[in-house]
């Protein structure tokens, strides 16, 4: 037992410090519980084929063909068109973002729709003068809730399913969820609109505030007649290695050159645009026959520039974190250069080579036309500022690819009613329906095989599937006995509903620190164990794990799209904390009112 925990343990602090990637420390986890002889190689496995593991992956297919039709950006077209501009209370404003994120997120992956969603509201917001941060936590905090209405609403909730059907249980029908979902939407939607105007900050986003005021993120350089620089490559002048800037962009003759490469050579009346810090432009002056260009021409000048700026959110899955820019050699990577870096909603005050890049960094990129073709779909980024946005080019392709989802849906929900298939007469469950949706929207040309694989979110399927296998060591040890003992007897006085609490409390928080499917994994055989020990019904225990790891608010690093937001919106760590706290507490207190009613313990 000593053993096992000690490596959760260890998994625990090293997620919750960001040291290492889920989907390296949950497969290290596992061989080391293999070779401890806690795990049988039949165990370690059972992850990897387990239906609910491999339905979050089918989805994944599904959720990239309606992606890339283009069938959610064109709903949200329709649904927020007038809705951030209009005129009217900010609250009536608020719910035409709210309820069409709160509708698709049942039925779609929460990713896609807040990366669709998030870029046509910072245009709107800009083109009306609104503030982004004002929408984009509740846009996330809406996905959210409105996933806990079904089996595929989170993958959270897929992931107990599958565990459940491992322990031997029934496990979750398509709507099932939606007894404690369903009063936790509104609930947490009401408190959005009533409180979310007075907590939400107002700050602008990294793209209004590098076009209205360049000069925070940008130097530009006038090459005068005489420059000595003048025929030289960038790497012969040494504008390579200059302290507090970056040279980014050369405009010549009315046309940007950028990014640079090192032999590219400097011309007479080139104006050099340099990132970094703007304390070193006086460093910059001292170099003959470079003058700084004129602060209004600049300003002016710097609105051309949006053309070729993406805004992207690095992703916890992309090989940059941990690494400086100029370490990655970034802009050889993605043929692009970095602008300006963020942070927590603060431009980072040091040369932007030498930046440790973070999960949930906020990076401006200079990029040539086809990059977000090329990069739409990597698990490096989140695009979350793209101008060429997908639209539906085939109007029957899109409503082929609705149907065949719509169908999905109510297959799942009324499988159960069909006759048996199979030799084991199985009934069509969520695994086969998505399954026949996935081969359906492949055969109508929805989306390509190839773009099928690289939907496939891998570094999440090996955390859940390695996960399942960290779980089976929980039970096979006894740790889980152990601390489902502990947490009765924190809340002996109040029974099995304190019980049901300590579980969800002790969700809550595992999910604030590390990835939500890791805490729910790890806390499934906590809850099994507690509710055995407490002689109640084990099925309230396993939903309050669901609901506790998906609805997470309190911190961006507990559900994805929350670090999504954290960038685009130039949020800080407190203001999450300031409005996803108090709802946190909210959904304890309505779960813990509903889930018994629901699921007598």
């Amino acid at each position: 037992m000593i053993y096992t925990l000690s490596i959760v343990t260890v998994v625990f602090v090293l997620l919750a410090r960001d040291r290492a990637p889920a989907d390296l420390l949950f497969p290290g986890a596992l061989v080391l519980l293999l070779f401890g002889g806690i795990i049988s190689p039949a165990e370690a496995l059972a992850g990897f084929a387990n239906r609910g593991m491999m339905t979050v992956a089918i989805l994944f297919v599904v959720s990239d063909a309606v992606q890339q039709t283009g069938l959610v950006q064109t709903l949200a077209d329709r649904f927020l068109k007038g809705g951030v501009g209009a005129s009217g209370v900010g609250k009536r404003r608020m719910l035409r973002i709210l309820a069409p994120a709160a509708a698709l997120s049942p039925f779609l992956n929460n990713t896609p729709i807040v990366a669709i969603f998030t870029p046509i509201i910072k245009k709107w917001c800009g083109a009306n003068d609104e503030a982004p941060s004002r929408y984009l936590i509740p846009l996330s905090y809406a996905t959210i809730l409105g996933g806990t209405l079904t089996l595929i609403g989170t993958s959270t909730t897929l992931v107990v399913h599958g565990l459940m059907q491992q322990a031997g249980f029934d496990g979750l029908r398509f709507f099932e969820i939606a007894r404690v979902g369903g009063p936790m939407l509104v609930v947490g939607l009401l408190y959005i609109l009533i409180f979310g105007p007075r907590l939400l900050p107002d700050r602008r986003d990294t793209l209004r505030g590098l076009e209205s005021e360049p000069k925070r993120y940008l130097i530009e350089m006038r090459v005068g007649e005489a420059c000595p620089l003048i025929g030289k490559s960038v790497r012969e002048a040494n504008l390579r290695n200059l302290q507090g800037v970056y040279l980014t962009d050369i405009e010549r003759d009315g046309e940007h050159i950028g990014p640079i490469s090192g032999t590219e050579r400097i011309q007479a009346a080139d104006r050099l645009v340099f990132a970094g810090l703007t304390t070193s432009v006086v460093d910059l002056g001292n170099i003959p026959g470079l003058f700084p260009v004129d602060q209004e021409t600049f300003t002016r000048d710097a609105g051309r520039l949006h053309d070729h700026l993406v805004e992207v959110v690095v992703s916890n899955s992309s090989p940059a974190v941990g690494k400086t820019v100029k370490e990655y050699n970034f802009r050889s990577m993605y043929d692009a250069a970095v602008v300006a870096i963020h942070r927590n909603g603060e431009q980072i005050p040091s040369r932007l080579g030498d930046v440790e890049l973070r999960s949930g960094d906020t990076l401006v990129l200079l990029t040539r036309e086809d990059f977000t073709g090329r990069w739409r779909n990597s698990r490096d980024f989140y695009l979350v500022s793209k101008l060429d946005t997908v639209r539906v080019e085939n109007k029957r392709l899109g409503l082929a690819t609705l149907a065949v989802v719509v169908a999905m849906v109510a297959a799942a929900s009324l499988g159960g009613l069909l006759p048996p298939i199979g030799p084991g007469g199985q009934h069509i469950d969520m695994f086969y329906a998505a399954a026949g949706a996935a081969f359906l929207l492949v055969a109508i040309g929805a989306v390509t095989p190839s773009s099928a694989k690289r939907s496939l979110q891998l570094d999440v399927l090996i955390t859940i599937a390695c996960a399942f296998g960290v779980s089976q060591a929980l039970i096979n040890s006894g740790a889980a006995a152990v601390i489902a003992r502990a947490l009765i007897a924190s809340l002996a006085p109040f029974g099995p509903l304190g019980g049901l609490a300590a579980v969800y409390i002790a969700t809550a928080v595992f999910t604030a620190v590390i990835t939500n499917n890791a805490a729910a994994a790890l806390m499934f055989p906590i809850a099994y164990a507690t509710a055995t020990e407490l002689g109640a019904a084990p099925v309230p225990f396993f939903i309050a794990v669901a609901v506790a790891a998906s609805a997470s608010f309190a911190t961006p690093i507990g559900y994805q799209t929350n670090l999504i937001v954290q960038g685009a919106g130039g949020y800080r760590f407190r203001d999450f904390v300031r409005i996803g706290l108090p709802l946190n507490i909210l959904m304890l207190l309505v779960a813990l009112f509903t889930i018994p009613i629901a699921w007598p313990l």
